[in-house]
């Protein structure tokens, strides 16, 4: 039980980070004069490193040791934790998350692989993960609120310095409890892979990001998304000619592989990267302090956490891609409500009933998206299945994250841009900037208050770029719920 509670820990560190600093985002903007594509990549910076490293990661750890490399995990993490909190600039953050996000994946990789390789006997396992998925519900249902308990009362820099002796006492359970392990035969490095999926990736965030400010027909962004194409048009033709490949496309030839990775993609860009969105849709469209947007993450966090448990007891009368097409088709009606939500500002109520759906479909996934793709690959692949799981999860997140706050930002800026010139205001690229951001204290100008036009302007331009974003989710997860069911259905998963 100590290995187990300390490997499930050290997952559980990287679900809180990513949480905490999803509520602290709009304090972050205004501390730091962020503009809202510096927010996106605070996000984006330790996602994209955390997906790309995920599979390198596993290879390393079968070669120096999984115990080894959680420790070097633990140290990056909270070495780059530290790195964060005293960021003196948006940019100086975001550099710092991306080392984040590299610690990130060397805890998480070994930590799967150190269980794996204790618990072996199928019952066993059983109880295993179930222990496992309870503590990283938990950590989903409780991030918010320390997340709010430490803007309001700490400061958004304690986000990342409670990762300190958080990390130092985890590290101390290690040396205790896990003991050192790797593969007999270990995986070679796919160099040209590694560095051309991570390089597709973050070209491709990139040109989302970018694409709001500087046009999407502006010539820098267009190149981006050219680079982005050819860069994964390469990562594809490498692949097929390396003898043991980080993702083997032989794979793809099988319907339900297919079914499962996009079920997951779409699970994770539509209803996981939620925890990230609402409490920027709390704050922004709804005037909610951080604490206020830590507490009002519950229906969704709490959903989340429970749902697991139905999607378990459904198997029971319903086949692996029916649960996953169900839990798709609740996404998008969850995202649908929301959209509604934040079209009548007046019902608050639907808050709560759009995350409350949006959780309940995100919790029948989470579990079921694993295990789809777990079965779709024979038993003998289990390292690489397990590997691409992951990395298509935080992929999504990712990707989502990226694409549905390009959304946002698009819509709200539009809002601005019409709206600006019948208050009397010019429509100066650096008030929109900071507007979008949420840095009202600096659109008003130092010490003075916004006026309330400019400021009814603002709340009814993030509630439209929220509701725009909210049905881009929807829109993708019925589409996935579509594809799931046409790919899984025909082969009978």
């Amino acid at each position: 039980m100590p290995l187990l509670l300390t490997a499930s820990l050290g997952c559980a560190v990287t679900v809180l980070d990513t949480n905490l600093v999803g509520i602290v985002l709009p304090t972050i903007a205004r501390d730091l004069n962020a503009t809202f594509g510096d927010i996106e990549w605070v996000i984006s910076t330790y996602l994209l490193c955390f997906a790309a490293l995920l599979l390198p990661a596993g290879v390393v750890a079968d070669r120096i040791g999984r115990k080894r490399l959680l420790l070097l995990g633990l140290f990056i993490f909270g070495l780059a934790s530290l790195a964060c909190g005293v960021a003196g600039s948006a940019q100086a953050l975001y550099l710092a998350r991306a080392g984040q996000g590299a610690g990130a994946a060397c805890l998480l990789a070994p930590s799967l692989a150190v269980i794996g390789h204790a618990f072996r006997g199928e019952q066993e396992r059983a109880r295993v993960w179930a222990f496992w998925g309870a503590i990283m519900g938990t950590t989903m249902v409780l991030s918010p609120l320390v997340g709010g308990v430490i803007s309001r009362w700490l400061g958004w820099r304690w986000a990342f310095y409670v990762n300190l002796p958080a990390c130092a006492v985890l590290g101390l359970a290690v040396v205790r409890w896990i003991p050192e392990s790797r593969s007999p035969v270990p995986r070679p490095f796919d160099i040209p892979g590694i560095v051309l999926f991570a390089s597709a990736m973050f070209t491709f965030t990139w040109t989302l990001i970018s694409g709001p400010a500087e046009g999407w027909t502006s010539m820098p962004v267009l190149v981006r998304a050219a680079a982005a194409l050819c860069m994964l048009g390469c990562f594809l033709a490498a692949e097929r000619r390396v003898a043991q490949p980080m993702l083997d496309l032989e794979l793809f030839a099988n319907t339900r592989f297919v079914g499962a990775v996009i079920a997951m993609l779409a699970y994770a860009g539509a209803a996981q990267v939620m925890a990230s969105l609402l409490p920027l849709y709390l704050q922004n469209a709804r005037g909610a302090t951080a604490l206020e947007a830590g507490a009002g993450m519950l229906p969704f966090a709490l959903a989340m956490l429970l749902l697991p448990m139905l999607g378990r007891r459904l198997g029971a009368f319903m086949a692996g891609y029916q649960i996953l097409a169900l839990g798709l088709a609740i996404v998008a009606l969850g995202n649908l409500v929301m959209m509604w939500a934040a079209s009548m500002p007046g019902l608050r109520a639907l808050d709560v009933l759009g995350m409350a759906i949006l959780g309940s479909g995100g919790g029948l996934l989470n579990g079921e998206t694993q295990k789809a793709i777990m079965g779709a690959i024979p038993a003998d692949r289990a390292g690489m299945a397990s590997g691409i799981s992951t990395t298509s999860r935080f992929c999504g997140i990712l990707l989502g994250f990226a694409s549905l706050g390009a959304v946002l930002s698009s819509g709200t800026r539009a809002t601005l841009l019409a709206g600006l010139p019948r208050l009397g205001q010019q429509a100066r690229p650096e008030l929109i900037e900071q507007l979008v951001a949420g840095d009202v204290t600096g659109a008003a100008g130092t010490g003075g208050a916004m006026p309330a036009g400019l400021a009814a302007l603002l709340q009814h331009g993030f509630e439209t770029g929220f509701a725009h974003a909210f049905l881009a989710a929807a829109a993708a997860s019925a589409l996935g719920c579509v594809v799931v069911y046409g790919c899984m259905g025909g082969a009978r998963s």
